[in-house]
């Protein structure tokens, strides 16, 4: 039997300020994530960060929670469940987080009670980054190799510019700005420290060293998540028809002094409404699950923070979450990477192109 391993980035068990404590706790200790020395990370993440930022951050994830708990992870558990009726028998289908709950290793132990010997893992992550995609498959080779008979392992790769994935998001953005008549679209992506961008430069000698780095995919920033994004970006405004002048692409969520990489989406909203944009449609395609980033970053403070500033609405597009058409090319991903859906999805492509 073949398994199918879908991982997420992960969230806290409750928006209670003890649960956010310990998922932060987890997610800042990963050398990929905070990427500094050993006692540096230690000296931040317990002197600065876990006295003081728990409490704020359950407070807004107590703005997202619903019933159902978290959105990243029902909107997870409803993915996998279409996918599971989707992909046929001789899967077995399992979500996991690279950190919290449901977890990876619990995920190893049911495919190893299922009887699986091969796995395809696919991280949900668009874009290619160390800290995301790169802890994710770290995480998972480390959990393979606990077993004695180790599972064979195959990984779908970033998948920026898959084509379904680009159509499913215009699918669900196309009536948000009708409705809305947006005058400016943002795509706003999660940032990260330029010092990501530029560790993935094998060279040296790209990413970051010219205002038009991001311009094209060359071999030099073929693992570049800023490169990776503006792609993303480019293939949906194609879709939607965008001229250049009608949208922006930024970046969310940075913390620290350091730089991050830019342009800053909090600044970017003031200075839309300064230029007299009124009405934005904001997509945010490095998630393909709405989660706080963009149901409380995005969808309440930045519209608050737009408003205040002069504009008139702003509204988020929502994500791909477990939308059929997301569902469904998830499993040709899956499918075609395995060699057994490449002529359904061959003529897709053709009949797209």
């Amino acid at each position: 039997m073949t398994g199918l391993l879908l991982i997420n980035l992960g969230t806290p068990d409750a928006p209670e300020t003890a649960e956010v404590r310990r998922y932060l706790r987890e997610f800042l200790s990963d050398p990929r994530v905070l990427d500094i020395n050993p006692v540096g990370r230690f000296l931040l993440l317990n002197l600065i960060i876990l006295p003081f930022r728990p409490a704020k951050s359950a407070e807004a994830y107590r703005t997202v929670w619903t019933e159902r708990g978290s959105p990243l992870l029902f909107h997870g558990e409803d993915l996998a469940a279409k996918v599971r009726e989707r992909i046929g028998d001789g899967w077995h289908v399992e979500l996991a987080m690279r950190y919290g709950a449901p977890s990876i290793a619990a995920a190893f132990e049911r495919f190893r009670d299922a009887g699986v010997d091969r796995i395809v893992v696919l991280p949900l992550f668009p874009q290619y980054a160390a800290s995301s995609t790169g802890s994710a498959l770290e995480a998972t080779f480390a959990e393979a190799s606990k077993f004695w008979n180790v599972p064979r392992l195959s990984i779908i790769e970033d998948f920026y510019d898959e084509p379904g994935m680009l159509d499913a998001f215009v699918a669900v953005g196309r009536p948000v700005i009708d409705k809305l008549d947006a005058d400016h679209i943002l795509f706003s992506f999660h940032g990260l420290p330029e010092r990501h961008v530029e560790k993935s430069d094998d060279t040296g000698q790209h990413c970051l060293r010219r205002d038009d780095c991001c311009a094209e995919i060359v071999p030099a920033n073929r693992n570049c998540y800023r490169a990776q994004c503006f792609a993303t970006a480019r293939g949906l405004a194609e879709r939607l028809g965008l001229s250049d002048d009608q949208y922006t692409i930024c970046f969310q969520s940075r913390l620290g002094r350091t730089p991050w990489i830019k342009p800053y989406t909090d600044e970017l909203l003031d200075e839309l409404a300064a230029a007299g944009k009124k009405r934005l449609a904001v997509f945010c395609p490095a998630f393909v699950a709405d989660c706080l980033e963009t149901l409380e970053e995005i969808g309440m403070r930045a519209k608050e923070q737009f408003t205040a500033a002069g504009g008139d609405d702003l509204a988020l597009v929502p994500s791909l979450n477990s939308t059929d058409a997301w569902a469904d090319t998830v499993t040709q991903m899956v499918l075609r990477h395995v060699g057994e859906g490449a002529g359904e999805s061959s003529a897709s492509e053709d009949s797209a192109a």
